[in-house]
């Protein structure tokens, strides 16, 4: 179960920035505000559920590793980011470093 608090609380994280950045916009002010805090929210209590099981070191870094790509794939899908070769193997690199840390004994 732990496992899937983490996942959310990562899709959750996604939330925020989305939040902030739609916040940018005069007809999405306040209701990109609210979902921002609402995701930080319920990203943090469900990432403290997933610390009950899974190490510190390895939920905070799928934590920040999914949505910080997630973030970036959103950034690049819907608000026209920047999507270089670079960009996108950076984003690789850090996926890899959390794959290692998951499957690392």
């Amino acid at each position: 179960m732990s496992w899937i608090y983490l996942l959310l609380a990562s899709l959750f994280e996604i939330g925020w920035p989305l939040g902030f950045k739609l916040s940018q916009q005069a007809e999405y002010r306040i209701s990109g505000i609210v979902g921002a805090l609402v995701s930080m929210g319920l990203s943090g209590w469900l990432l403290w559920l997933a610390q009950r099981s899974i190490p510190i070191g390895t939920a905070y870094a799928v934590w920040t590793d999914v949505g910080g790509a997630g973030t970036f794939l959103i950034g690049v899908t819907c608000f026209g980011d920047p999507a270089t070769f670079w960009r996108y193997l950076g984003v690789a690199m850090i996926v890899a470093g959390v794959l290692t840390l998951k499957l690392a004994p």
